[in-house]
């Protein structure tokens, strides 16, 4: 059974890295940054072709490089760092599980495992785990900065734990505290300040609640602030040191104008990320409402003073709220919430299977309705690329609509017999093959579509290398191109009167046109891009 776990989590959040090339604006760019890195040996300053890059801190760079080190191909050097923080983060929840819910009945024995398996096996943990970008870094750290601020509280007396845990260590925190100072370090390398806010706010907000203002501020000890800074200040005075522009650029328009001010364009409403955490749990969302229902027989009884569950709450609520204000919202922000709510999910889950009532039956019945949504979505959303793809996906959109069906029945039918734990296995399997599934078929087909790989590759032995340009393309392909030429590719001028390959998009295309530069028809065309032989102008 652990090895069959085990495997659904390896293919969940390592299976098929490579399977799409790197797309979109932000992966190829921090990908290239690490593989300068790798190749310059300046570990210090970021580097976007060549120029100085402030936009991130430097600990997924340091992270990506090792991988391009190696000499590992370009998307797993990219990509493993998100991976491997996605699993330390799955961990840290199983640990916390044991730690604070395994003495409470003999069924929770169980959370130490479904924990981590939940967060694996959830949108947010497959999509990001896969991403080339500093986000899963971040949200691990915290999550282990959390774990060892439990630790911390626990052997205070603020939070209930299981006999098992270790009383006798009571008041010695000194390795936990160290811990504390050091992930939120890692926090700091990864994307900022914000680890500090959202750490700090969580466990303000537990201590507002709970009043315990004395024992949260034993995580302000001299030791972990000592190994904060010694972990995360030396970077940012060095580079500070070789940049003068740097604390303006990133700590300034970065951090507080991208907070304050929508000077970045990506505004939202206060309720945005409402839906995201909805989605972000996908498959498992309907166990939220036991969550929620426990909370408020919990806030009933006043019994949550001392909850391990409540501080965890603390810790899932406040990067929500914290960025609901935000005048700058992406999906990627909340990140660091997800982690505790699958702890808080699987905890709730087991309980309801527990009751063997109709209201319990009718949240695992929701997850088969779940599965049912995702066919309904695969089957109107992949035909969409049928005809631009090199290959069909239509087949794919209806087999993928059949067996979410499929498994929406097998779900319902289990719940309404109450095979709660049949319907866990089932889900978890089901998102291991669909994963699978996915990566093998499906990202294949859209590589051309989203990704520069393929485009580069057919390319990269063209006879006047110095000859290709790009005109009116999106800045994700920009970057793409840029990224697996390994030079960046200048855009095309109507001035230019040579002869050229000018990667383009319909709207260019129609403009290259206009100028009588191109005639007759095209061989290639993908969503996004077109290959267009610019002929001489004569003289």
């Amino acid at each position: 059974m652990w090895l069959a776990w085990a495997a659904a989590i390896g293919i969940c959040l390592f299976g098929n890295l490579g399977a799409i090339g790197l797309v979109g604006p932000d992966e190829p760019r921090y990908a290239w940054i690490a593989r300068a890195m790798a190749e310059t040996g300046d570990w210090v300053t970021p580097r976007l072709y060549g120029q100085p890059w402030f936009e991130k801190p430097i600990l997924y760079y340091w992270a990506a490089a090792g991988g391009f080190r190696m000499h590992l191909p370009a998307e797993w050097a990219a990509r493993l760092p998100s991976a491997v923080a996605a699993l330390a983060a799955a961990l840290a929840m199983g640990w916390l599980a044991s730690k604070h819910y395994t003495d409470e009945a003999t069924s929770l024995r169980s959370a130490t495992l479904l924990a981590p398996l939940l967060f694996a096996t959830s949108v947010a943990a497959i999509g990001f785990s896969r991403s080339a970008s500093p986000d899963m870094l971040f949200s691990a750290s915290i999550a282990l900065a959390m774990a060892s601020a439990a630790c911390v509280l626990e052997r205070a007396g603020a939070l209930r734990a299981t006999a098992a845990s270790d009383l006798s260590a009571k008041g010695q925190d000194a390795m936990p505290l160290a811990l504390f100072g050091l992930l939120l370090a890692m926090g700091t390398l990864a994307k900022g300040p914000a680890a500090v806010a959202l750490a700090g706010g969580a466990i303000g907000l537990w201590a507002l609640f709970t009043r315990k203002w004395r024992i949260a501020f034993r995580l302000a000890h001299p030791i972990a602030l000592g190994v904060f800074c010694m972990a995360a200040l030396p970077w940012y005075m060095i580079c500070a040191a070789r940049n003068p522009n740097f604390l303006h650029v990133f700590i300034f328009q970065n951090n507080f104008e991208r907070y304050l001010t929508p000077m970045f364009q990506h505004r939202q409403p206060l309720w945005f990320f409402g839906p995201i955490v909805l989605l972000a749990l996908v498959p498992w969302t309907a166990l939220l409402w036991p969550v929620v229902r426990e909370g408020m027989k919990s806030w009933r009884r006043r019994s949550w003073n001392n909850s391990p569950g409540f501080f965890v709450a603390c810790w899932a609520i406040f990067p929500i709220l914290f960025f609901s204000f935000s005048q700058s919202k992406l999906p990627g922000y909340v990140l660091p919430a997800i982690p505790p709510l699958a702890l808080l999910c699987a905890v709730a889950g087991i309980r309801a299977m527990e009751e063997r009532s109709s209201g319990a039956r009718t949240v695992f019945a929701a997850i088969g309705i779940t599965w049912l949504l995702l066919g309904i979505a695969a089957w109107r959303t992949l035909p969409r690329f049928a005809t631009n793809a090199p290959g069909s996906l239509g087949t794919l959109a209806k087999s993928a609509a059949m067996e979410g069906v499929a498994i929406a029945a097998v779900v319902v039918l289990l719940s309404v017999y109450r095979r709660q734990q049949i319907v866990i296995a089932v889900c978890l399997l089901s998102v291991a093959v669909a994963v699978e599934g996915i990566s093998l078929a499906a990202l294949p087909k859209l590589d051309p579509i989203y990704s520069a790989r393929y485009h580069a590759a057919f390319m990269r032995n063209d006879q006047h290398p110095d000859r290709i340009f790009t005109y009116r393309l999106r800045p994700g392909w920009n970057y793409g191109l840029a990224f697996y030429f390994h030079r960046e590719v200048p855009e095309w001028s109507p001035a230019d009167r040579e002869a050229a390959l000018v990667l383009t998009t319909p709207d260019g295309l129609a403009e290259i046109q206009r100028l009588g530069r191109f005639r007759g028809e095209l061989d290639e065309a993908y969503v996004g891009i077109l290959y267009v032989p610019v002929r001489r102008e004569p003289h």
